[in-house]
């Protein structure tokens, strides 16, 4: 094995938007610890997640593949369970057959959620909502007389769409349980030279927005910036989650949202961000203090972003800015100053970049492109296509089109309207951008559901005399790890 590989951390809030992060425009906000990373690291300034849900999200970072090559396209599904066989293994999987300690703690949203998926150590602690799981938090809550909280029991929940006040101290809150796990983790690796891949899962600043009394101090709902206004593509939008989060495990209705209950939300949110933020700094500090940074790379992103308001809405779950855009900050020990890069990239770069940090051998498969600046490296990434339940995303980090399975089509100019506010699907002067888009999507679509049924193929065979297949009784290999050659065929 190579010598001097890094450590790995990756910090993984749910659900934080870049723009609510000091380092990315926030005047408002209360991250110091990752301002302080973006200056001693990489700031991506144009990071999405192309599949804005918290399971394919995940799913895809994991394996380095999109979310039509996964299945997993709603958090009702998962990896099937002989993926690696298949030739899509976890980062954890790779990272621990090329000789790492792996490791993750909090929330990651495997199915089931106590599922190895290559990690060889796990401390868990579920989504906020996920109140029956009886993880480590939920045991560590018992053994002090309390249980996990259910949003809906808590003060101002209905009222506030969310925005609730925790009866949990803070030394209690889920976000400072991860970090204290973490902190456990790092001690224990500071005595250890095998290097470690750590994932850390917050699983704030996720709804319900319900920091206790005490983390609410100094904050005031009028310091919140305004929610974009609303637009009649969004309406549509806005009347299916009306009638999901009446029925589902958010248990409220927003046919009335008006904007001090908006600005609450921010607040809440910010409030836990700002938690979050600090958790994160006593993990750096304590890196320093084991003496782990000069060979530790440092990773702070989220699997998606939340509307917190914008046009009337919450949560994820569809291709507007605020439902994908994420922070992503990168730290390697040789980084002396601060560096923005601007170019498109995706959660789902992680995959490809994490195994080359650590020098571990990947295939050539996927949706997965090593960030720049890290890693020797000629691919640069064209577009990002997202995938959801709902629809289908392709943007080239100025231009998005996304088209939706209720008919919907929207097309944004994000350069020159961040908010959202002009629909361009059927303007005349965009044809050629939208017809471009257009044949993107179906040529990435096609490139992924190809790479998603490799396990499908055998060797091409008709032309070869002895071939075993053309006897009777023969089994063909199933499944397949990797694509084998084939014979070209004409169209």
């Amino acid at each position: 094995m190579p010598e001097n590989r890094p450590n790995i951390l990756l910090l993984m809030p749910d659900q934080l938007r870049a723009d609510f992060v000091g380092c990315y425009g926030a005047g408002f906000a209360r991250t110091p610890h990752l301002d302080r990373l973006a200056e001693t690291g990489i700031r991506f300034t144009n990071a999405v997640s192309p599949h804005p849900l918290c399971g394919p999200a995940r799913a895809s970072l994991l394996t380095g593949h999109n979310a039509v090559s996964t299945g997993v396209m709603t958090n009702g599904s998962w990896l099937r369970p002989d993926h690696a066989a298949c030739g899509m293994p976890t980062i954890a999987e790779v990272l621990t057959d090329a000789g790492y300690l792996t490791a993750a703690i909090g929330k990651m949203h495997f199915m089931p959620w106590d599922a190895a998926e290559g990690f060889q150590f796990r401390r868990i602690a579920e989504d906020k909502r996920h109140i029956h799981i009886k993880d480590d938090y939920a045991d560590f809550l018992s053994a002090r007389g309390y249980s996990k909280p259910y949003g809906p029991d808590e003060a101002g929940y209905a009222e506030n769409l969310m925005a609730s006040i925790s009866a949990l101290p803070p030394e209690l809150q889920v976000d400072n349980w991860v970090k204290d796990e973490t902190l456990a983790f790092l001690r224990e690796r500071a005595r250890q030279t095998q290097p470690f891949f750590a994932m850390i899962g917050f699983p704030g600043p996720h709804d319900p927005y319900n920091p206790p009394e005490e983390m609410l101090k100094d904050w005031d709902p009028a310091d919140m910036p305004a929610a974009f206004p609303a637009t009649d593509t969004t309406e549509v939008f806005r009347k299916g989650q009306i009638a999901q989060n009446r029925k589902g495990s958010a248990a409220i209705d927003m046919e009335a949202f008006p904007d001090r209950v908006k600005q609450r939300v921010r607040m809440h949110y910010s409030a836990l961000t700002q938690n979050i933020d600090s958790c994160i700094g006593e993990i750096l500090q304590e890196l320093d203090g084991a003496g782990l940074s000069d060979n530790t790379v440092v990773i702070a992103t989220s699997d998606h972003g939340d509307l917190l308001g914008d046009f009337g809405l919450l949560g994820k779950n569809n291709f507007l800015e605020s439902s994908i855009r994420i922070p992503l900050i990168v730290r390697t020990p040789s980084q002396s100053g601060p560096v923005s890069e601007n170019g498109l990239v995706t959660l789902t770069d992680l995959f490809a970049t994490i195994a080359g940090l650590a020098r571990a051998e990947i295939s050539a498969r996927g949706d997965s492109y090593p960030l720049p600046g890290l890693t020797a490296n000629d691919r640069v990434r064209r577009v990002a296509m997202g995938v959801i339940g709902s629809g289908f995303m392709i943007t080239d980090g100025q231009h998005k089109l996304s088209r939706y399975k209720n008919g919907l089509a929207t097309l944004y100019d994000i350069s020159s309207d961040p908010m959202e506010q002009r629909n361009l699907t059927d303007d005349p002067s965009v044809g050629p951008v939208r017809d471009r888009l257009d044949a993107a999507l179906a040529q990435e679509l096609l490139a992924a559901l190809a790479d998603g049924n490799i396990e499908k193929g055998y060797e091409y065979a008709t032309m070869t005399p002895d071939h075993p297949s053309h006897e009777r009784g023969w089994k063909r290999p199933y499944p397949v790890a990797d694509p084998q050659k084939k014979e070209i065929q004409p169209l």
